[in-house]
């Protein structure tokens, strides 16, 4: 089905939901209920209207954003792309959703009204890393090591919530730790389209890098990750140092990087939520 011909409205709904990647809903949406699970005081305190538009924000819309402006400009490399013919849609044209990213952008607008002045300064952060990533004439994700330095956007949204409520920062080596461990997925996350984007002439610090350089790089990155959280919580240094012992663990048993991308979203998941019950814990037993 084309973005360009008139569809039912339930239709429209289901591909922009598939624009949205439900299944990498908790990458944004995460990281926002963790900054608000350490941001409040009390249980309530998360099921506030601005906790919520917080949560609900990023959980559908930011991403309907990031990856709709990914799919309108990658579209030409996207034509060759194995993983857009079965997991992901193809954008093929059409005003369906350049639309709905730019709608996804307004609804930011009544949410920025009632943020404190130090959370619209990282909301913007976000927007402008969201766009400058895939929309010329900066297109971050062509232009190493940027590309991956960039790809911190996805920690940003729990940042903006934290600052939202608390009011202040979030520990510095917290926000580091999360920007490297961020950084680590996107290579990861790149390295299945490195011939695609070789044959589309595309730079990615995973195309420069090669299979096993890329994934040193991320092994290093989410070693680094942990130990910024270990300094900070002993035990959720312990529980990131899953990601390297994974890195190692795939190279070692030379195990497909189309295959073991596909596990980490419920990998992510499982370590978001065992960070997420233990801050719930703290404020049940405060």
């Amino acid at each position: 089905m084309n973005d360009h011909r008139t569809v039912p409205l339930s239709r429209a709904a289901w591909r922009l939901l598939w624009v949205s990647r439900p299944r990498f809903w908790l990458y944004l949406a995460g990281p926002t209920l963790v900054g608000l699970v350490y941001a409040v005081d009390s249980l309530d305190a998360l099921l506030t209207p601005l906790s919520m538009g917080l949560f609900v924000y990023f959980l559908v819309p930011a991403n309907v954003l990031l990856y709709g402006v990914n799919d309108v400009f990658d579209a030409p490399i996207d034509r060759t792309n194995p993983k857009k013919s079965d997991r992901e849609l193809r954008y093929e044209g059409g005003p369906l959703t350049p639309l709905a990213v730019v709608f996804c952008l307004l609804l930011a607008v009544p949410l920025a009204v009632v943020l404190r002045p130090l959370a619209i300064a990282w909301l913007l952060v976000f927007f402008i890393l969201a766009l400058a990533y895939s929309a010329p004439p900066a297109r971050l994700k062509t232009r190493p090591p940027i590309d991956s330095l960039s790809n911190g956007l996805y920690i940003v949204p729990g940042v903006v919530a934290y600052v939202a409520i608390a009011g202040g920062h979030p520990p510095l080596l917290i926000v580091l730790g999360g920007w490297v461990w961020a950084m680590a997925m996107h290579t990861f996350s790149a390295i299945p389209d490195i011939e695609p984007d070789r044959r589309a002439g595309i730079q990615t610090l995973a195309t420069r890098l090669g299979n096993e350089g890329a994934l040193a790089y991320c092994g290093l990155c989410w070693a680094a990750a942990a130990v910024c959280f270990g300094v900070i919580d002993l035990r959720a240094g312990l529980l990131l140092g899953v990601y390297p012992l994974l890195a190692v663990g795939v190279g070692v048993a030379n195990v497909s990087i189309d295959r073991a991308y596909w596990w980490f979203p419920a990998i992510n998941a499982t370590v978001g939520a065992i960070i997420t019950i233990a801050g719930l814990w703290g404020l049940a037993h405060a």
